[in-house]
């Protein structure tokens, strides 16, 4: 189960960025298989780790804080608060920076606070509901910072050892953490990703946090706190986006704003898996579920007739649908009664207010 994005638990210790620490995280990473192994330890690559401790120097750089403020009224407010806080990374020589989409739900104005204190204007260039990723570009250049580059998951396997930098005043913060699991992820906002990257110990400024492998590539970027990350152990963690999902969407994103797959039926509501059933727990005052009469308790049985007892089936049912702007038929429990609502979905990022000006 997943906490609010903006959530605080006791997060493993951050450590500022510096190549002293890069350092000691290498050379952990180099004895840790042979310790055990139990086997003497063979020299190490000096050149290989060099060039390691290079790569990662170069991703902490790229690391920056955003603040944000959402519009005056903004619908999104009452969840994720009028003032926000992340991390972002710079992916593109134009100073592009990728970041978690919910930070600029809404977003009146965003600046980017770099790591020699700077805080530059910036404009919010895409905003993708189906993977949740957002694009920032600062409204100044940002000289002297390289991109980072894109890495997939098909190489990293449960228990190894990835670095977690968000941005922060003077310098990036890093915290050391270990993959869990891949599997797929289904959120409670009407949300759901065929594969996200689950880590532990969590780290709890994780909101667009950046995500590296030994090699200094980005392999994700932070969404959430989660409760159980998965594993044997049941630990608390993280979920991470993937950076691969971006990878096919990227250009388009950059070209529209956000992704055709996100022009999809929203039915404003909050919902978690509950003994094999769909249970809402929230219903958005703004979104369309609630004029058609639904309200937190009721449980889901059928979309269009269809039975599901899944939030992923859930969604992917409601998102066969060719357009946003649709009727549906949920079959619903309320109390002891089986009713059948039709909801008139709609498109998310309609009901989303603007800056003003746009």
């Amino acid at each position: 189960m997943q906490n609010h994005p903006f959530a605080k638990r006791p997060p493993a210790p951050p450590r500022r960025w510096c190549s002293q620490w890069v350092g000691v995280w290498l050379a952990a990473l180099a004895w840790l298989p042979l310790a055990q192994a139990a086997t003497p330890a063979p020299a190490v690559d000096a050149a290989r780790a060099e060039a390691q401790v290079q790569a990662l120097q170069r991703a902490g750089d790229a690391v920056v804080a955003l603040e944000v403020t959402a519009t005056e009224g903004a619908t999104s407010a009452e969840n994720l608060g009028r003032q926000r806080s992340g991390s972002g990374v710079v992916i593109g020589p134009d100073g592009l920076i990728l970041t978690i989409g919910y930070l600029l739900l809404e977003a009146e104005t965003i600046e980017v606070l770099t790591q020699d204190d700077r805080r530059l204007p910036a404009r919010q260039v895409a905003y993708d509901l189906a993977t949740g990723f957002a694009l920032v570009r600062p409204l100044v250049p940002l000289p002297g910072i390289e991109p980072v580059p894109l890495a997939g998951v098909g190489g990293l396997r449960p228990g190894e050892p990835l670095l977690a930098a968000t941005g922060a005043s003077g310098g990036t913060e890093v915290a050391f953490t270990r993959l869990v699991a891949t599997r797929p992820f289904s959120g409670n906002w009407e949300y759901h990703i065929d594969i996200a990257l689950f880590t532990s110990p969590p780290i709890a400024n994780h909101s667009g946090a950046s995500l590296f492998n030994r090699d200094g590539e980005l392999v994700g970027i932070g969404s959430l706190l989660v409760r159980e990350a998965g594993g044997p152990n049941r630990l608390p963690g993280n979920m991470f986006v993937p950076v691969e999902l971006l990878r096919p969407v990227l250009a388009e994103m950059q070209s529209t704003g956000r992704t055709r797959a996100s022009v999809r039926p929203w039915l404003g509501l909050s919902s978690f898996e509950r003994d094999g059933h769909v249970q809402i727990v929230r219903v958005d005052r703004w979104g369309p579920a609630l004029e058609a009469g639904l309200q937190p308790g009721d449980v889901v049985l059928e979309i269009d007739g269809v039975r599901v007892a899944t939030l992923e089936a859930f969604y992917k049912q409601l998102w066969t649908r060719p357009d946003a702007e649709a009727d549906v038929e949920l079959t619903v429990q309320q109390g002891t009664q089986i009713r059948k609502v039709k909801v008139h979905a709609v498109d998310r990022m309609r009901t989303l207010r603007k800056p003003q000006g746009i």
